[in-house]
């Protein structure tokens, strides 16, 4: 028996992060499976671009915000509801390292990294989540790394990481009952227009290239690779993921606990 075809149509999706990289990917592609977006960043002209590359534009609409500030992330979702009625899905692609590599990091500067990877998607969520409780529907998916379980990264952005895999796990398993699936994946090193491999490899090969001779294909990922996991996990497909962030690392992981 052949498992039916993802169902997107008509869903609506809030997406942060969504102007450049993996959530400009996911815009693209959640726009071409026929959900209604609203786009989620500080950056107006480019998030603009992304809206106006996505098919049937006029389906979605960009708010650009500075999710640090309180007000501007309530006034964003409130917008948000307001446009798309039911809020289905809110993919959380906001996140990132801030160049904090530090392993003597201060406690100022390991605040940045858990607002920026775990407070916003918290607050985002918690604004969400009475009137998805009260449909008993809704998926919650977040983009973690690796890092939450290998430690191949910065102090800081593993510990960020980490905390947000315990938090998915944690509200997953509080809020199955409702019919709301909170999911995630844990990718390794990827390829995302204008992401940091991509600067990277123009700025540092030599380190890609170790780096990826490493791996077991040989080779860096690309976000399209991504999709297909992501779009299950937007979906009500998605089940039996409450509670779960998938590794997609390629093999880059050693761990044989998550």
């Amino acid at each position: 028996m052949i498992a039916p075809r993802i169902n997107l149509n008509g869903k609506g999706v809030i997406i942060t992060g969504a102007s450049k990289g993996l959530g400009a990917v996911c815009a693209r592609a959640l726009a071409k499976e026929g959900a209604s977006l609203v786009l989620i960043s500080r950056s107006p002209e480019k998030l603009e671009e992304v809206r106006k590359s996505c098919e049937n534009p006029d389906k979605h609409i960009s708010i650009s915000v500075d999710l640090y500030q309180r007000d501007q992330l309530e006034f964003a979702i409130l917008k948000a509801q307001e446009f798309l009625g039911n809020v289905d899905v809110v993919l959380h692609v906001i996140g990132g390292g801030l160049g904090l590599h530090d392993p003597f990091i201060s406690s100022e500067g390991l605040d940045k990294l858990l607002i920026l990877n775990l407070k916003i998607p918290v607050e985002i969520n918690k604004l969400v989540l009475p009137k998805m409780i009260e449909c008993k529907k809704g998926n919650l998916v977040h983009i973690g790394s690796i890092a939450s379980y290998e430690a191949v990264a910065s102090l800081g952005y593993n510990t960020a990481k980490a905390a947000l895999a315990a938090y998915v796990r944690s509200l997953g398993k509080e809020v199955a009952k409702n019919g709301i699936m909170v999911t995630g994946i844990l990718p390794g090193g990827f390829y995302a227009p204008g992401n940091s491999w991509e600067r990277l490899k123009k700025n540092k090969p030599e380190i890609v290239e170790q780096f990826s001779q490493k791996l077991p294909r040989g080779f860096l990922g690309k976000a399209e690779e991504l999709i297909p996991m992501i779009l299950l996990l937007c979906s009500e497909d998605a089940s039996m993921m409450g509670g779960c962030m998938v590794p997609m690392d390629a093999g880059q992981g050693n761990s044989y606990l998550m």
